[in-house]
């Protein structure tokens, strides 16, 4: 979600998107880096190809997800919930 999509949403349904949205840093550092694995044998296997695409478009995923918390923390910050 952006910030313009979190601006239009009610106090409750903004409470419960952080509440749903809490970060889990190991779990993240422990996915990427399997999908990372995947990525290193896929390239010394010379498998190029959806192999490689989805980990690496996965990955990405978790790289934004902290963003995406920030702009809800700042959300909810903005309208005292917090």
């Amino acid at each position: 979600m952006n910030q313009k999509e979190l601006s239009q949403l009610t106090d409750e349904e903004l409470l419960e998107v952080a509440k749903n949205n809490k970060p889990s840093p190991i779990f993240d550092a422990f996915f990427i880096g399997f999908l990372v694995g995947i990525i290193i044998y896929s390239v010394v296997a010379n498998t190029w190809g959806i192999l490689t695409l989805i980990p690496l478009y996965i990955i990405y995923r978790f790289l934004k997800k902290p963003k995406q918390y920030e702009a809800l923390q700042k959300e909810l910050k903005e309208r005292n919930l917090q």
